[in-house]
């Protein structure tokens, strides 16, 4: 009889373990639907960040500060922005320095490298 029932209660715990193999494993949720831009440029050109430069992002515009490339991925200020198609303009003192149009997608850095 007790062989029974450990014979019993081994079955049914196979059993509940091969049905939750079936779950999935993880689900990500909870995440901004945001991507991020980051400016890097020569220092001696756009002065250590102390001079922004202007961001036009589908007619939204902000300032931004430029950091050197060797240090981007640690110190850059990340700016977030929809994901998708967009028109990205930089101006520094007046004069159009980077035009392009990017794909962004979501949770993305794209690091846009200045002349």
């Amino acid at each position: 009889m007790k062989a029974r029932i450990l014979f019993v209660l081994i079955a049914a715990t196979s059993f509940m373990a091969a049905c939750k193999s079936s779950f999935p494993v993880a689900q990500q949720s909870g995440k901004e639907d945001m991507a991020y831009l980051v400016f890097v440029g020569p220092l001696q050109t756009y002065g250590n960040g102390s001079k922004p430069v202007q961001v036009d992002v589908d007619g939204t515009q902000f300032d931004a500060k430029v950091v050197k490339p060797k240090t981007s991925n640690r110190k850059g200020t990340q700016y977030g922005v929809a994901p998708g198609r967009r028109n990205v303009t930089v101006r520094f003192n007046g004069e159009v320095v980077y035009q392009k149009q990017l794909f962004l997608s979501s949770q993305e850095t794209k690091i846009i490298s200045l002349p």
